[in-house]
């Protein structure tokens, strides 16, 4: 799958950067670097000023990529959701059959994400954290509905989009595909972040990702589809 990732460029909304950060070796580590500080400090305490002390560079280079540090974490989350289609598209490529291809799409819509290796700049299991932690910060704001007008948000809704075409080939009558698929996919994120931290909040069982089976359950009981697979 390496192979196949870097023969693709993914995209990103061109108005939600300045300078493409592809396009540049500074930009590239401006991404890098912003990954691994907002794991660390949290999006609230995250600066362009420690950028910029972390990358050895001053806080106008960065504003050269990106007008505020909420269009960089537009850039992040839009990034991770190009990223988890790209994955879909590929884990799903050889499968026939809908049902199976709905179980897979599952698993890697809800699983933990670990690091591969596949773009070096890109610490996806940070990534993951902080799309888990942050991404709802980037549409939930007063300007939500003028980002989405000029397409901030397109690569989430063509993943939700995506998944859900594959509910309506299992079942054509069943009324609500892109609600299911985001709530499993926003659950999922909230599941995973109560289990490091809320345990209480969440369900642990022995011998199994709860989180995966969880949601392959409820998906395919509220689409009538038989469970489990055989």
């Amino acid at each position: 799958m390496q192979d196949l990732f870097t023969s693709f460029s993914l995209q990103v909304n061109n108005r939600v950067y300045i300078k493409n950060p592809e396009s540049s070796a500074l930009g590239r580590k401006i991404v890098e670097s912003s990954i691994n500080l907002i794991d660390e400090v949290g999006f609230e305490a995250f600066t362009f000023r420690k950028l910029g002390l972390e990358i050895h560079s001053n806080e106008a280079s960065i504003y050269r990529y990106f007008e505020s540090k909420y269009k960089l974490l537009l850039y992040l989350t839009s990034w991770y959701w190009s990223w988890m289609e790209y994955r879909i598209a590929f884990g799903l490529a050889n499968i026939p059959a809908p049902e199976e291809r709905l179980e897979k799409a599952i698993k890697l819509l809800t699983e933990n994400i670990e690091l591969d290796g596949s773009f070096e700049h890109i610490n996806e299991y940070k990534l993951n954290k902080i799309v888990i932690a942050e991404s709802s910060k980037s549409y939930m704001t007063k300007e939500v509905d003028q980002n989405n007008k000029e397409g901030f948000f397109a690569g989430y809704k063509q993943l939700v989009g995506r998944v859900s075409d594959i509910i309506l080939e299992i079942n054509p009558t069943y009324k609500y595909p892109h609600m299911l698929i985001s709530t499993l996919i926003e659950g999922a994120h909230h599941q995973r972040f109560f289990a490091q931290h809320l345990p209480r909040l969440t369900d642990a069982v022995n011998g199994e990702d709860a989180i995966i089976e969880f949601s392959k359950e409820v998906t395919f009981k509220a689409i009538g589809a038989k469970w489990p697979i055989k």
